[in-house]
């Protein structure tokens, strides 16, 4: 039997075991070994010692042959070394939860751990024994568990470590020591970052030492609370001692920057570090020599520059110096001109005619001065008796003879064009139309029926009761900015047009529009009509269809011919509704991307659908929103109807998206809204951004107010409406603004000031605008006030610029301007043929021709690809008349600026004889 160490003895020497282990497999020859040890090396306290290590082994025989059974390696491997498959590793304890250490050995007869040099006792060890299934070898594997309290009771400069002693008949072999520390973190960090403000393109050094730790703490750092990765911006450097380096300060770089330590304890973060950069200002170059001021005489001439060379922000700096320059001129004094004595006469001529001429040199006109006046050429007839004779020759004869015959070729002509224009006149019927009806805009014309077949369409007549009264204006924008605006005592906003419409049976005026907007309001079906006669618009329409459209606010409704059915006639109505009277409810990162819009009334029957047009504000890229439009049931409640760019042909609604507009074909009339989700960071909404300011300033303030709107005219129209009952003045052109879903708000402040003549009055260096006020697109009239003070009453020019840029985005600087925008005044309804470009008759003859498919291609396909709508193709096809459809399209696109040559020509391309382009037959296909 071979000799095991007994782990109920802790205190054992190990190298005098292990020499009394080789000794020999007999237990007479193991008492005498360890005597002989014993009573040569040791004390007598030692002898004490080994006794009863020999009362263990014999108490270990006694425990009968299982146990020995176990501790026996089979004979082929009695000659081989313990190794270790798994050893222990280094460990931390974690608060008060203990470390588990394994080791494992193969063959082994006995595994036992010894910690800090003494043996760990026999009933703390977790033994299991298995066979390696590849080698036949016994494997033993150990676990023993260290607490905290254990680690604890070592002191002084020794750490706690532990290491397995694996023993087999051949000999003894140990494992690695492994390491069991406290885990910890201190609070305090022993060196924090501190704020400053820098100059832009600088190097900035932000140093941070970590809190004492065991394992040692690791660092990051975030700026406002996101982490900086220097491997994506590689701007930022973070060194080995922990140190952040910002290479060249830029202004995104403006912010709170924070130093994080953590380990497998805790996470600790420093104060906050708030590093401002900010720009010097710099002069531009000098702008040339304006022209004397002048006419004639001694005057001033000037040139200026402009701190904007960078333009100073966040406490930078101003230029220093004037920024403009004066000096004097002298501006020659204009010289008119004078004539000069007339020439001699000159011989009589061939034309018995004289002539004498003068020249304007006396003086030749100078610097601005008049031109001679009168004639500088001057004839007369001579006298028979001076006209040289002349014989009429066989040249004479011949140019007579040509005459005469021009005179018969020209008589010839006429007579045949006349005979050609009356058969024609004769000759034309409801299926035969000049193309010139379409290229010349579709004047008026005859028709004389001839078919029985189409006898229906000749008995339509014209609505000679429709008429309207429309003003086409023009939204006026400005390119070149002077960079200045003046202030005076007077009025600097003139009025907008207030003309009154008059409409019935499509006309429309003021009385009319109330008394009808009262009517419908008491309707049951319609609940939530405004009261609102400024955005609203209605008109009484027929199977011929028509056009309702509310000024200045890209709202229009197209009720295409046939539309409503024959024998019906509608009056509908549309309507901008005001945000805060019908609230549609947006949650998470969803926005409002058009106005909210009603049409109606709801339950009225459509044959084909109608299109409704409103603008939106996002960057109509359908791979950073998903877009969906909600329509409001009878119950008040919001349905999504419609996900842009998953339309189904068969649904009531589809929806043409354009950059700024969007065209929803509807089978159904009720309210409708255009609501989106951002995919990813990159989309963004369009922000209009108006500056007005006050219209009189007989005070020393003086405020400029900046809006932040969605960009669609219904909202620049109600801004438009409360400036101007506030007495308020348009000073710049509006500006369009990207604002992404950054989470991050919109930030104004105003520039480049003549310190000597204005300063703000606010005590922030910037306004903010909260992302979510901005982003929801629920709020009307956002806006930021700044409030100037002129220092003297006789101030009456202000030049500076407006940044605004959203927060840790790029930034955009305006310069303010003086000028402002007129605003144009339409038709707000249109009955019958006068609300389309082309005529009714036209239109019937150019769906026959082109819906029924054509072999070579010529049908309302081929149609759809010049017009670049090729992509509703299945549309188009799931209609009775795709032709009609697109037609419909084209007419809401191009109602304001609708090129009928352009149409005339796409037809020509299909196919059809420029001349004929509407005298298509079904044989031709």
């Amino acid at each position: 039997m071979d000799f095991a160490i007994p782990a109920t003895q802790p205190r054992v020497r190990e190298a005098d075991l292990h020499h009394c282990q080789l000794c020999s497999t007999q237990l007479r020859l193991t008492f005498f070994c360890s005597l002989s040890i014993c009573l040569s090396r040791f004390s007598f306290s030692l002898l004490f010692d080994i006794s009863l290590n020999i009362f263990f082994l014999l108490l270990f025989i006694l425990q009968g042959s299982e146990h020995a059974a176990t501790a026996t390696l089979p004979a082929a491997f009695s000659d081989l070394l313990p190794h270790f498959l798994v050893e222990p590793e280094d460990e931390y304890i974690v608060k008060n939860k203990p470390v588990t250490l394994t080791c494992r050995s193969t063959p082994a007869t006995q595994i036992y751990f010894k910690c800090n040099g003494e043996w760990v006792h026999q009933d703390d060890h977790l033994i299991e024994r298995t066979v390696d299934p590849a080698t036949a070898l016994p494997v033993m594997q150990v676990t023993i568990e260290i607490t905290r309290q254990q680690v604890e009771k070592i002191f002084g400069l020794d750490e706690y470590w532990c290491q397995c002693v694996a023993w087999s008949t051949t000999g003894t072999q140990k494992s690695q020591k492994a390491y069991i520390r406290i885990a910890y973190l201190r609070k305090n960090f022993e060196e924090e970052p501190q704020g400053k403000e820098v100059a832009l393109d600088q190097e900035v050094l932000l140093r941070c030492h970590p809190p004492e730790g065991v394992p040692q703490a690791e660092v990051e750092w975030q700026r406002n609370e996101d982490v900086i990765d220097p491997a994506s911006d590689p701007n930022f450097v973070i060194t080995p001692d922990h140190n952040l380096v910002i290479k060249k300060a830029r202004l995104a770089d403006t912010g709170n920057y924070t130093c994080v330590a953590k380990n497998i304890v805790a996470r600790r973060k420093s104060t906050s570090a708030a590093i401002l950069v900010y720009v010097n200002g710099g002069w531009s170059t000098w702008t040339t020599w304006s022209s004397c001021s002048a006419v004639c005489g001694r005057g001033w001439q000037k040139r200026s520059r402009s701190c904007t060379n960078p333009t100073p922000l966040n406490g930078g700096t101003s230029c220093e110096g004037q920024n403009v320059q004066k000096s004097a001129c002298v501006a020659t004094c204009p010289v008119d001109g004078g004539w000069s004595e007339w020439s001699k006469w000159s011989a009589c001529g061939a034309d018995c005619s004289m002539w004498r001429s003068r020249e304007c040199t006396q003086p030749s006109p100078g610097t601005g001065g008049k031109d001679c006046q009168g004639l500088d050429l001057q004839s007369l007839n001579c006298t028979s008796e001076q006209c040289p004779q002349t014989v009429s020759g066989a040249e004479d004869v011949a140019l007579y003879v040509g005459m005469v015959a021009v005179a018969l070729c020209l008589t010839l002509l006429l007579i045949v064009v006349v005979l050609v224009y009356r058969r024609k006149k004769e000759g034309l019927d409801a299926d035969v139309a000049d193309s010139s009806i379409l290229t010349t805009g579709f004047q008026p014309m005859g028709i004389k029926p001839s078919k029985p077949g189409n006898s229906h369409l000749l008995t339509i007549q014209p609505d000679l009761t429709t008429t309207t009264t429309s003003y086409q204006g023009t939204l006026r924008s400005r390119h070149d900015a002077t960079g200045k605006f003046s202030m005076t005592n007077g009025p600097l906003l003139d009025p907008l047009p207030n003309g009154s419409h008059t409409l019935h049976n499509g006309k429309l005026n003021s009385d009319a529009a109330a008394e009808f907007v009262s009517r419908l309001s008491t309707q049951s079906y319609f609940k939530t009509l405004p009261r609102d006669v400024a955005n609203t618009s209605y008109g009484t329409f027929n199977f011929l269809g028509g056009r309702l459209t509310i000024p200045n606010t890209g709202i229009s409704l197209l009720i295409p011919p046939e539309a409503i059915p024959r024998g019906k006639i509608y009056e509908i109505y549309l309507t901008v509704q005001r945000k805060e009277d019908l609230r549609l409810p947006v949650a998470g990162c969803q926005t409002l991307l058009s106005p909210i819009v009603s049409c109606g009334p709801p339950g009225v029957v459509l044959s084909r659908p109608v299109i409704l047009s409103m603008d939106h504000c996002f960057d109509a890229c359908l791979d950073n929103w998903a877009v969906r439009l909600k329509k409001q049931n009878y119950e008040g409640a919001w349905e999504d109807v419609l996900l842009m760019g998953e339309e189904l042909v068969s649904d009531p609604y589809y929806c043409q998206l354009e950059a700024e507009t969007c065209r929803l074909f509807s089978e159904q009339l009720g309210t409708f809204a255009l609501v989106g989700e951002s995919l990813h960071m990159g989309a963004a909404k369009r922000l209009r951004l108006v500056l007005f300011s006050d219209a009189y300033c007989s005070t020393l303030e003086y405020n400029i107010r900046v809006y932040c709107m969605d960009d669609t005219q219904d909202v620049f129209k109600e801004v438009m409406q409360m400036e101007r009952q506030l007495g308020g003045r348009l000073i710049d052109e509006p500006h369009v603004l990207l604002f992404k879903d950054s989470y991050h708000n919109l930030r104004l402040s105003i520039h480049d000031m003549p310190q000597a003549h204005w300063r703000s009055k606010l005590l922030a260096g910037y306004q903010e605008i909260p992302f979510y006020h901005i982003w929801n697109g629920s709020q009307r009239y956002l806006h930021c006030t700044f409030t100037l003070e002129r220092l003297s009453l006789s101030t009456c020019e202000l030049t500076c610029q407006l940044c605004v840029w959203q927060v840790e985005g790029e930034g955009q600087s305006f310069t303010l301007d003086s000028e402002f925008l007129l605003m144009d005044s339409n038709a707000t309804a249109l009955a019958g043929p006068s609300a389309f470009q082309i005529p009714y008759l036209i239109r019937q003859k150019i769906c026959s021709s082109l819906d029924a498919p054509c072999p070579n291609g010529a049908d309302w396909r081929m149609l759809a690809q010049r017009l670049k709508l090729e992509r509703h193709m299945s549309f188009f096809a799931s209609k009775a008349s795709p032709t009609s459809v697109i037609l419909d399209l084209w007419e809401a696109q191009h109602f304001h600026s609708g090129n009928i040559n352009q149409l005339a020509t796409v037809m020509a391309d299909i196919g059809k004889q420029e001349a004929m382009i509407f005298l298509v037959s079904d044989g031709e296909c």
